[in-house]
């Protein structure tokens, strides 16, 4: 987390960014960084809540009695927000906590349970634009041309695992953020401390 100042609010609103003049590197200010982090947990919750309707529509439609018709509606329902407001969601997910990474002391690399949280995230976000979304709509057509001509729905059981997986990940990167387990990389921190300053090793020092 940046340091806190006594600067003013107008202080914080002049730059998102600023310079830390100890690492040479630039933090969100401590206004940007609470927008971000607020953004993000919003984002990562959407995502979350989508899954689980996701998952409980899919279940019921597959347990529809009746006419095809039924689950044709179902599945429309899914579609209506299971795809391109799900890709939003998960692309704002991965951008604000890009940034969050970027903007403040725990960067992208330097943690081990930062790095495996973006991992987790960027699989997912991956596997939404490319995989789930298209399908998604695929079966949303496929589902209004039932409902308006009375044509069979294609089997869409398969849809039952995309949102169990993605809960089970989601929760995971979420007990990561909180946990924060695995402590720094620490060789690749001196490392990169020892190009920056053309110092010796800080342990060397020690001896």
């Amino acid at each position: 987390m940046p340091a806190m100042d006594n600067s003013t609010d107008s202080d914080h609103s002049q730059n998102a960014l600023r310079p830390d003049s100890d690492k040479g590197r630039w933090r969100l200010s401590r206004r940007a960084r609470q927008v971000l982090l607020l953004t993000h947990i919003i984002a990562a919750g959407s995502w979350l809540g989508i899954d689980v309707a996701f998952g409980i529509l899919v279940l019921v439609a597959l347990r529809a009695d009746g006419a095809p018709t039924t689950s044709a509606a179902f599945v429309l329902a899914i579609a209506a927000f299971a795809g391109w407001p799900l890709a939003g969601i998960a692309l704002l997910t991965l951008g604000t906590g890009l940034l969050l990474g970027v903007g403040t002391r725990y960067g992208l690399l330097r943690y081990r349970w930062v790095v495996a949280k973006l991992t987790l995230t960027l699989t997912l976000v991956v596997l939404v634009l490319a995989v789930l979304v298209p399908k998604v709509l695929g079966l949303g057509d496929s589902a209004r041309a039932s409902l308006v001509g009375g044509s069979p729905m294609p089997p869409f059981a398969d849809l039952a695992f995309p949102p169990a997986v993605s809960v089970v990940v989601l929760l995971t990167a979420m007990t990561l953020a909180v946990v924060k387990p695995g402590g720094r990389k620490r060789r690749r921190h001196l490392k990169q401390s020892r190009v920056v300053t053309g110092n010796q090793d800080p342990l060397s020092n020690r001896r």
